[in-house]
């Protein structure tokens, strides 16, 4: 009986344990539920998220977001545009749920994903390119991006210094900010670590660039291309009046037929030597609307709104048509 006994208190035990165990795991489900809950407070389908972008592509974000927006009614997004490394600053500090951005993160911007436990994936969605406006007033058209690179390592000061050219004025360097991705991207592609000795204007915007642009012969500004494209139109009707957009070789010593403006074709095709990707850095670790924005944009309908802003999208529209022969 004793035997019988001890068996008893033992099977008691272990159930006495396997209910502390299940009570201890509905505490950990609970507050994983509710923390969840508080952190997750909307889907693919509703809500209201803050995403950022660099300034260079909010003519392309706000028509992907409009567009979002029109087919979802209970979405909302608060859109912040700024300086590329503020937009990715603002998701790293949890401020955002995503950016638009042209560049993939630096090492030490990918730990702080690593530390906090988010995986980082950006999704490459479109080629852009940077534009090189002129006046109109400036009949140059073509430059080469030797020329370019010697512009900003001031070997060349002075447009009579370009082959070909009929101006005679100091080249102004024109650029939205000082911390813009468009003056970021020319850096990184020249190699430069400063710019001294170099007449640059900071002029705000990429809308008030072209505004000092068509007002000044001697300035040469650089803008992201979906400001003045419209998919196969170079300049938009409002935008193009008083201005030039450069074609651009990296041939040492190029033909006429060298030369390629930032057309979508010229993008598609890799012939603009001033090309760059976008990309989205998602912070999202749920099936929220900042991964409903980035499934909508990686489809049909997105990528369609990515060519008609002059941009080459990472996933063209299909348009292949099957026809089928009734015999």
């Amino acid at each position: 009986m004793e035997g019988i006994g001890s068996i008893v208190d033992i099977v008691f035990i272990k159930v006495k344990m396997n209910r502390v165990l299940i009570a201890f795991l509905s505490v950990v489900v609970c507050i994983i539920t509710t923390y969840s809950c508080k952190q997750a407070n909307d889907s693919a389908f509703h809500g209201t998220v803050t995403i950022t972008s660099d300034e260079s592509l909010q003519p392309m974000v706000d028509q992907l977001c409009q567009g979002y927006v029109g087919t979802h009614a209970g979405t909302k997004f608060n859109v912040s545009y700024l300086p590329e490394h503020l937009a990715i600053a603002k998701v790293l500090e949890d401020s955002s749920r995503l950016a638009f951005v042209t560049r993939e993160l630096t090492t030490s911007e990918q730990n702080v994903f690593k530390t906090r436990g988010i995986r980082y994936s950006p999704q490459f969605i479109a080629i852009d390119g940077l534009a090189l406006l002129t006046s109109r007033a400036n009949e140059d058209s073509l430059i080469t991006l030797k020329e370019v690179e010697g512009i900003f390592k001031g070997q060349i000061k002075n447009w009579s210094q370009l082959e070909g050219s009929q101006q005679t004025k100091d080249i102004v360097l024109v650029f939205d900010n000082a911390n813009s991705s468009n003056l970021n991207f020319v850096m990184n592609k020249f190699g430069l670590t400063d710019l001294k000795g170099l007449q640059i204007f900071s002029a705000g915007s990429n809308k008030k660039v072209i505004d000092y642009v068509r007002q000044n012969p001697n300035a040469l500004g650089f803008i992201g291309v979906n400001w003045i494209s419209d998919g196969e139109v170079p300049l938009t009707a409002e935008l193009s009046k008083g201005l030039r957009v450069l074609a651009v070789s990296d041939k040492e010593k190029p033909t006429r037929q060298d030369y390629y403006q930032p057309f979508q074709q010229n993008l598609r095709f890799g012939n603009y030597p001033l090309a760059r990707k976008v990309y989205i850095i998602n912070r999202e670790m749920h099936a929220g609307l900042g991964s409903g924005l980035l499934n909508y944009i990686m489809r049909d309908v997105g990528s369609l709104i990515i060519e008609k802003c002059g941009l080459w999208p990472a996933k063209p529209f299909n348009r292949e048509v099957i026809l089928k022969k009734e015999i």
